[in-house]
């Protein structure tokens, strides 16, 4: 719907919208002294002081305007403004917190640059944080994070595209790749992808990533999160696309791989040595995070040969008071576990984990107390949690702990032969899943000569100057 010329329609349509608002300020003045006009703002989204001395004070004192809006224009100091002619780009104008200024006799609107409101300070993300490297993490202000990330990457080749999804909130989301890095397709992809997305409210970059993912069943993620402006920054430089939403630190970048999921910032702040190595440690946890109580399970039940003499007599003591079977055992120390852990991420930081740890050690050893679970189970249990806690995403995390339990029952049912069968299952849904076309095994499957330098190991910085 277009302005009208007449001041008293506009601000009558506004009202209407506006009614029951009482924040919604509409400040009537005339400018020179003559030409009425009328401000427009919500309170506590502007600089008052600033609108006072810069718009209000000189549009009043001064002489009458001249007949277009750029004599109006030319009146203020301020650095920012913006000329509206729609209804809608006027209300998309006042929820962002600017003074929109409505003349009688101009069929637009000016839009000062003037918003401003109450914000956390830039401050290190707690689930990403890193021994050496940046500690600055993104805010819930789209504006100072896409600062953030021209700090970084000082290119005129960032290029940031915005616009709004939610037919309520009206949410501003960022689009930002680099040009001749990012394949114009992935970049087409990606705007296609978020334009189909019908939806009322955006409040978090999940309302999102479900929209946007090939696979919306699959319970590994198929977008990259972080809260990290370097993160975000190599990614970008290595031809990948950054989503970003107002009201949250959560950053989504797509295409995204298996092993990018299991990879972190200090892998590459650290000599490329000791990068590979703990690499390598994280596999291999990774692996024993997922395997462990269902290998645990499948010797005790039906491979007790693979076991040492001396070892299976003293894990046979240990298990003579058991009423339950090995996979009972696991299931039940597991999901206490798991209780255990969500407990504690919702508690108070200041007693979360006091809690988790301390009702860890009294129900494990009252259980075995109790002839409930043997002992060797509390440690394959605690070796798993131990080992779960070193993925280096949170996301990665949740689809192995969900994974554990069918692997684990399997287990109990076949043996190795059921582990055997459950890691087929896995890998034939990994080998088909893909994230925005790129296959999510990749540089494995299909293997990439070039990936290969950044997945098994980290090699040599001066040999990491090829994008993937």
């Amino acid at each position: 719907m277009k302005l009208s010329r007449h001041l008293r329609d506009n601000v009558r349509r506004l009202r209407a919208v506006y009614s029951d608002c009482s924040d919604v300020i509409f400040h009537e003045l005339r400018i020179g002294g003559h030409t009425p006009a009328m401000l427009v703002f919500i309170e506590g989204m502007i600089m008052l002081e600033e609108l006072d001395q810069q718009v209000i004070a000189p549009l009043r004192d001064g002489p009458g305007p001249g007949p277009s809006l750029e004599d109006v224009r030319s009146r203020t100091a301020v650095a920012s403004i913006r000329t509206v002619s729609t209804l809608n780009e006027l209300l998309d104008e006042i929820a962002d917190g600017h003074p929109v200024l409505l003349v009688d006799g101009l069929e637009a609107a000016l839009v000062y640059g003037l918003s401003h409101w109450e914000q956390r300070s830039v401050e290190e993300p707690t689930a990403e944080s890193v021994l050496r490297g940046p500690r600055e993490g993104f805010i819930e202000s789209l504006r100072t994070n896409i600062a953030m990330l021209r700090r970084k990457i000082r290119s005129p080749k960032l290029k940031v595209i915005t616009f709004r999804l939610g037919s309520q909130s009206r949410t501003p989301i960022a689009v930002i790749y680099m040009e001749g890095a990012a394949a114009p397709a992935l970049v087409r992809e990606v705007l296609s992808r978020l334009n189909r997305i019908e939806i009322t409210d955006v409040l978090e970059t999940a309302y999102i990533e479900e929209w946007i993912e090939d696979n919306r069943f699959s319970p590994f993620p198929q977008l990259l999160s972080t809260e990290r402006p370097d993160v975000a920054a190599s990614y970008l430089v290595e031809g990948h696309v950054v989503i970003m939403v107002e009201g949250t630190p959560t950053v989504l970048v797509a295409p995204a791989t298996f092993f990018s999921l299991l990879q972190t910032p200090e892998d590459y702040y650290e000599r490329y040595v000791v990068g590979t190595a703990i690499r390598w440690l994280r596999y291999f946890f990774f692996a024993i995070s997922l395997l462990g109580p269902s290998l645990y399970v499948a010797v005790v039940t039906f491979h007790q040969e693979m076991i040492p003499t001396t070892l299976m007599l003293t894990m046979a003591r240990s298990r003579e008071q058991i009423p339950f079977t090995a996979l009972m055992e696991a299931f039940l120390m597991e999901t206490m576990f798991e209780a255990l852990r969500e407990a504690g991420a919702r508690l108070p930081k200041q007693i979360g984990s006091a809690v988790s740890i301390v009702g860890a050690l009294v129900i494990g050893q009252a259980a075995i107390s109790a002839g409930i679970v043997s002992a060797p189970m509390v440690m394959v249990v605690a070796i798993t949690g131990i080992a779960s806690f070193m993925a280096p995403r949170y996301t990665i995390g949740i689809p192995i702990r969900l994974l554990r339990f069918p692997i684990m029952f399997l287990a109990g049912m076949m043996g190795l032969l059921g582990v055997i069968l459950g890691v087929i299952a896995i890998l034939i849904h990994l080998l088909q899943l893909r994230s925005f076309g790129v296959p999510y095994m990749s540089p494995l499957a299909p293997i990439q000569k070039h990936g290969l330098k950044d997945v098994l190991f980290r090699a040599p910085r001066w040999n990491l100057n090829r994008r993937s």
